[in-house]
């Protein structure tokens, strides 16, 4: 863990009281948690620095020591730096309430803890992503044992109170002029041992099953989106509740349309005679065939706009558009006579000089000047 001023990690001052520290490593927890940033291992560091300068700043005690002795008075307390999965939880918990679903923080064993989240990768086609749709998906996930009824014990026997923790499921070191609260070794902050154990379970409670579900995709959802679906993570241990089923959402590329945000971008070919000319084409649409009207003498690279016919946002909001980009096609496998006809128009359109090439012109006056500067 870093060795950085906890001060400096939050980004506030030796003063700030409670709320300020809070509100600074709720900014930098949304920045960095690693459901986030699923790919980026320094984002995970800064999300663990910032929730071990939190633990420590937050709490009277720990930060008075802090700023009497630094990371000496910490390191010693938390075991060399580190900070144990309650303790996290914990803090996740009362800074972010009921938002990702921590519970609160407490001095004591208030129950089991409810069961672990899930995370489930759902590829969607882009009309699935831009439409909704509802999907049913399996998913390998630990549930209550029904011999046992989730107890972990033998059916006719019960689990009997530990007696390391009293049935508290912590129990208090002290280290020092610190005294530390942990969980228990023995009953692992459960409260109650096992003495005939389940032989469905082997004394978990829990056993491994499928299960499928149906997931309503809402229309306008884009790649890195989640949909949960609470209750529907991993049992609790004990009776206790099931965790959330987050389901991450990303579309797969199209053969037609590319999308940025709420827009989606398509290129459309078109002759080269429909170019010069002019002329309406037919071009696709997530909602079908619609009419767009080429001007003659149309650029390659030219960008036409059909309003509204791009996405509708998720979270609501005005429809996107479609921007259809023009490459114009060069004929291939041409005929003599084509071949001739070409060669005809070439010559009448070179007689008539940059007028009806002023890019091509331009382009040339530039390649001759950038020439002529860089002469000895």
């Amino acid at each position: 863990m870093s060795k950085r001023d906890f001060y400096e990690v939050l980004g506030v001052s030796k003063s700030a009281d409670s709320k300020e520290i809070k509100k600074a490593y709720r900014r930098i927890a949304m920045k960095y948690h690693p459901d986030r940033n699923p790919d980026d291992p320094k984002a995970d560091e800064k999300f663990k620095e910032a929730t071990h300068a939190y633990e420590v700043l937050s709490d009277q005690q720990k930060r008075a020591a802090y700023d009497q002795y630094g990371h000496a008075a910490v390191d010693g307390q938390m075991g060399g730096g580190g900070f144990s999965e309650g303790s996290f939880s914990d803090i996740f918990g009362d800074v972010f309430g009921d938002i990702f679903g921590g519970g609160g923080a407490g001095g004591g064993r208030s129950g089991p803890q409810r069961g672990a989240d899930l995370r489930y990768n759902l590829d969607l086609s882009l009309e699935q992503a831009v439409h909704g749709d509802t999907l049913k998906i399996t998913i390998p996930t630990l549930v209550e044992c029904k011999p046992c009824d989730g107890s972990g014990a033998k059916k006719g026997s019960t689990p009997v109170t530990c007696g390391t923790c009293n049935g508290q499921g912590q129990v208090r070191m002290t280290q020092g002029f610190f005294s530390v609260q942990q969980t228990c070794p023995n009953c692992r902050g459960a409260g109650q041992t096992i003495k005939d154990p389940c032989r469905t379970c082997r004394g978990k409670g829990l056993v491994e099953e499928s299960k499928t579900l149906s997931v309503k995709v809402p229309p306008g959802v884009d790649t890195g989106d989640r949909i949960r679906l609470a209750g529907e993570g991993e049992a609790g241990p004990g009776g206790a509740p099931s965790g959330d089923l987050y389901v991450q959402v990303n579309v797969r590329d199209h053969s037609l349309f590319e999308r940025d945000g709420k827009h989606l971008y398509c290129d459309v070919p078109i002759s080269f005679p429909d170019a010069v000319l002019g002329g309406d084409l037919e071009v696709p649409t997530l909602e079908g065939k619609v009419k767009l009207k080429i001007p003659a003498e149309t650029q390659t690279g030219k960008m036409f706009r059909l309003r509204g016919k791009g996405v509708t946002p998720v979270r609501g909001g005005t429809p996107g558009d479609l921007m259809c980009r023009v490459v114009v096609e060069t004929p291939v496998n041409l005929t003599w006579e084509q071949k001739e006809l070409v060669k005809e128009l070439k010559t009448s359109l070179d007689s008539a000089g940059d007028k009806q090439s002023p890019r091509k012109g331009s382009w040339f006056s530039g390649v001759k000047s950038f020439f002529e500067e860089i002469k000895p």
